[in-house]
């Protein structure tokens, strides 16, 4: 199960203070250490409350165990078995028995030598979390994002995840020499300033972010969102390009189709990383650091990134299409308008963001 936090909100704010454009870190921040996971090349992170152990890579087969939120186990190989009903019939073997894949996030530990300052010229820096997860506390007196809070609620520790994308806008040293790196999402924020190990975070570099064949107008994504197929293709001048598994919007949400006779909506603004929000005070979410976004229809619906499941293949959206972070990342490059590194968002209208057809088949 996750750990407790080991300094309440109160204590941080007690014992820190902004002067001179600085920030006086706690003693206790010392206590932010990274996790001490498993040593596998490949692991997989726990991503919903609880999971079953079987037997055997099957429903059917009897319980043996449980794995809580969290949990982070060694992969060693993914099997097919029956889940009756299921699009997925895939899971994953580990030392204690099978577990189904869909609630296991794919991850791995690879900790990062810090920087000691954001960049000459540059207001910050983007970064990807390349550990299973990494425990952060609050600079602001309580947290503001829906999220945040209802992790509070749970008496959870705020807590980042392997290949979230975040805004990194200031590095300080605590009083045991570690330095952290201050997380201030750059889009979709409603407030939240929190602290974390540096070592958890990755800088992002431009040339990573490159565009791929940026100099090709005639490209088109096509979406399948037939629950039994979950498809999106990209073609450039009718010819297939790149293929995944997705997750499209679950019914009563579902991912809204493309008019039969167009080319599909236009992506019309691109993020490297949002604060994602939707739905109403009383049946809302919110999801921090969800990366390579390409919004393309309404105010909302967007291809991103995905870290709290690995369920490609089935709907399982607020109407989003969810994708694997790799995949995510391919599509976000590839698909125009080119966006400015730096800055990590822009906006179009029009024709020029690349279309999108949602069908369903």
């Amino acid at each position: 199960m996750r750990d407790k936090q080991k300094i309440s909100r109160k204590e941080f704010l007690k014992a820190s203070a902004i002067a001179a454009g600085a920030v006086v870190l706690p003693r206790d921040f010392i206590s932010l250490k990274l996790g001490d996971f498993p040593t596998s090349k490949k692991l997989g992170r726990i991503a919903v409350g609880m999971v079953d152990i079987r037997q055997k890579p099957d429903y059917n087969a009897p319980p043996i165990g449980r794995y809580y939120e969290d949990t982070v186990v060694p992969w060693l190989r993914e099997v097919i078995g029956p889940w009756p009903w299921r699009n997925n019939q895939r899971w994953v073997e580990t030392e204690d028995g099978y577990i189904w894949l869909p609630n296991v996030q794919p991850v791995s530990n690879e900790p990062n030598q810090p920087l000691v300052s954001i960049p000459e010229g540059q207001d910050g820096m983007w970064v990807e979390v390349t550990v299973p997860w990494v425990n952060a506390i609050f600079e602001n007196p309580t947290p503001k994002s829906t999220w945040w809070t209802w992790q509070e609620e749970r008496n959870l520790p705020p807590r980042f995840y392997y290949s979230q994308i975040l805004w990194v806008d200031a590095i300080e040293t605590d009083f045991g020499g570690n330095i952290l790196y201050r997380i201030n999402e750059r889009y979709g924020n409603p407030g939240d300033l929190l602290w974390a190990p540096a070592e958890a975070f990755r800088m992002i570099t431009e040339t990573e972010v490159a565009p791929i064949s940026p100099d090709m107008e005639d490209k088109q994504i096509v979406i399948d969102v037939a629950p039994s197929r979950q498809t999106l293709s990209c073609f450039e001048g009718g010819r297939e390009v790149y293929f995944c598994r997705i997750a499209s919007g679950k019914p009563p949400v579902t991912t809204p189709l493309s008019a039969s006779d167009s080319a599909g909506f236009n992506i019309w603004r691109k993020l490297h990383s949002i604060h994602m929000a939707g739905g109403t005070n009383e049946a809302g979410w919110m999801i921090p650091g969800i990366g390579w976004t390409c919004l393309f229809q309404g105010t909302g619906v967007a291809i991103h990134s995905t870290f709290w499941h690995n369920n490609f293949g089935e709907p399982s959206s607020h109407g989003c299409v969810n994708a694997a972070p790799e995949d995510a990342k391919w599509i976000y490059r590839w698909a125009n308008p080119v966006i400015p590194f730096q800055e990590g968002d822009i906006t179009v209208s029009g024709k020029i963001g690349t279309p999108v057809k949602v069908i369903e088949y």
